[in-house]
């Protein structure tokens, strides 16, 4: 079956990086897009970024461009996001996510890491 297993989560002070990582199983990685969600305490889940199949495309919401690169090697089945000057406004549970598309809804999630950003 499938399964995303989140890993790279912790606990960074404000302008810190972290790099999340994305190891993914249980179906042909190379053809489906990838993605990560995240959640902050008391918001809604909200899209972060996503890359194609082959990695020449990628989407961020606006609130992470310039500090967050999402990228994927398919000889290791993995995904990642490399996120820079982190702010307390980032922390926040992130999830990988699979999708067929950069565009269309996921239809698998993993189970999440927390990200904390301290002041």
């Amino acid at each position: 079956q499938v399964q995303l297993v989140e890993s790279g989560g912790g606990l960074v002070q404000a302008g810190g990086s972290l790099r999340l990582s994305c190891a993914a199983s249980g179906f042909t990685f190379s053809m489906y897009a990838m993605g990560w969600f995240r959640q902050a305490p008391g918001k809604e889940r909200e899209f972060v970024a996503a890359i194609s199949t082959s990695g020449v495309t990628t989407s961020y919401t606006n609130s992470v461009k310039g500090r967050f690169t999402i990228s994927r090697d398919n000889a290791k089945n993995t995904s990642y996001l490399q996120m820079d000057s982190l702010k307390p406004e980032d922390t926040a549970v992130y999830y990988c996510t699979r999708q067929r598309y950069t565009t269309t809804t996921p239809d698998s999630w993993g189970r999440g890491t927390q990200v904390t950003v301290s002041s």
